[in-house]
């Protein structure tokens, strides 16, 4: 394994010599030319079909358990270069240890996807993306837990049955409003809507791109989620990867980039409002679906788990479906993804907090500097002060000022103090009136 002098990189005021920085780039280049051929959810998604045959056997009252195409797209070529790559790269450096961590990413998705519809399939994804009922070390809880809690509580505000959200607005004219939406943020980089009939989710975004379904129809919390979501966080941090100086798989969606991905796509729509409560309950349900999934519920026991709590038949049917491509659908053989959401945003809620605890504000666009995780941002933070690691081109507008969001999570959690089930709405009545009563003041 070459090393590289930590003289010669661990300077923060000026540039690694040249022959370190050139090892360093070489490696980065391997890794983006075998990573970005691994494409995960291209190679486990479902066609139209599959929808179609369940939901009619449904209908008729005879639900037959899906049959979704094999996956029979793997990597064994790229797998094998990847652990050769990883032989040769200096661990050593925080840079390189970045490096080597993408690249086990990869290797551990190309295994998940050579063992798709087995155990292996599980035990891959869960060191990709987590499980819904793993307990952190520090923490009392799990993330179905927690997701169990706040569908309580949206039941307690609203019941299982929320009102109905208008879905009117056509994706040809939801695509003119995003490009009008996202055109003054991006300023130096042309990103296109695209429309696709065929596109198995709402959307999906990428640096060059956002795709939405052609068939759908949106609405307008629908224009607020996507901008915050899949603009602002997906398509941004890919632009910025790509607009980073010196390594380019910074602009990789490597596996192990997802959670933090989607904990702050979430979290970005939380701090701005964009998120609604039906959203929340849908990432919430998810966990506890994919929690059941795990312990050995089978597609269409999780199907009605989904229609049980409020929603459409096309809709469970979609939220099933996003548990078990890639798996099996008798149950206990997942892709852990959907849980990656609400863990995702939990921690990085957590790494803020912390962030602007300690008075390291300048650390909260480094989320943004490229595809990253929340250890990334601590280790590759000290080389933006040398160039090494570029600063992030575009950032969000609620992510440039560290004060306003400190004021949001501070009032987020001195609020959560206050019991709610100690009183009804007459209360604030008659306070008032024990207030005269107890001043002496009366007639």
């Amino acid at each position: 394994m070459a090393t590289i002098g930590a003289n010669a990189m661990g300077q923060a005021g000026t540039l690694p010599a040249g022959e370190d920085l050139a090892r360093l780039q070489a490696w980065d280049r391997a890794l983006v030319a075998l990573g970005k051929k691994i494409t995960v959810l291209k190679c486990i998604e479902w066609p139209l079909a599959v929808e179609t045959r369940f939901l009619e056997s449904w209908k008729r009252g005879a639900p037959e358990l899906p049959s979704p195409p094999a996956c029979t797209k793997t990597f064994p070529a790229e797998a094998e270069g990847l652990q050769t790559l990883m032989g040769q790269i200096d661990r050593g450096h925080p840079i390189g240890h970045w490096l080597y961590k993408t690249a086990w990413s990869y290797l551990v998705a190309a295994r998940m996807l050579e063992g798709a519809g087995t155990p292996e399939f599980t035990r891959c994804s869960t060191m990709l993306y987590g499980r819904p009922d793993v307990r952190y070390r520090s923490q009392d809880t799990t993330a179905a837990d927690s997701a169990r809690e706040m569908i309580r509580v949206t039941d307690e505000m609203t019941g299982p049955r929320l009102p109905p959200v208008l879905f009117d607005i056509p994706a040809e004219e939801f695509a003119r409003r995003l490009r009008e939406r996202i055109g003054p943020i991006f300023c130096d980089d042309d990103v296109a809507i695209v429309l696709d009939p065929n596109l198995p989710s709402k959307a999906t975004a990428c640096s060059k791109h956002i795709t939405l379904r052609a068939t759908a129809l949106f609405s307008e919390r629908d224009l607020d989620q996507l901008a915050e979501h899949e603009a602002f966080v997906h398509t941004l941090t890919a632009l910025n990867g790509k607009h980073q100086p010196h390594f380019r798989a910074l602009a990789l969606g490597a596996p192990r980039t997802t959670k933090t991905q989607e904990g702050l796509a979430t979290f970005s729509e939380i701090i701005t409002g964009a998120i609604d409560i039906a959203r929340l309950r849908r990432i919430a349900l998810r966990v506890v679906m994919l929690e059941k999934a795990l312990a050995g519920a089978d597609f269409i026991e999780i199907f009605k788990g989904f229609l049980d709590a409020g929603q459409s038949e096309i809709e469970s049917y979609r939220s099933a479906a996003r548990l078990f491509r890639g798996g099996d659908v008798r149950g206990r053989v997942c892709f852990t993804k959907d849980g990656a959401y609400l863990d995702g945003v939990m921690v990085v809620h957590a790494f803020i907090r912390k962030v602007l605890q300690e008075g390291r504000g300048e650390l909260l666009p480094m989320l943004f500097a490229g595809r990253v995780t929340t250890a990334d941002v601590v280790m590759l933070a000290p080389y933006l002060e040398n160039g090494l690691i570029g600063r992030a081109h575009y950032v969000p507008p609620w992510a440039r000022d560290p004060q306003r969001v400190l004021a949001t999570m501070a009032y987020s959690a001195g609020t959560q103090r206050l019991r709610m089930d100690t009183f009804d709405l007459q209360r604030f009545v008659a306070y008032e009136d024990e207030v005269i009563a107890e001043s002496g003041m009366g007639g």
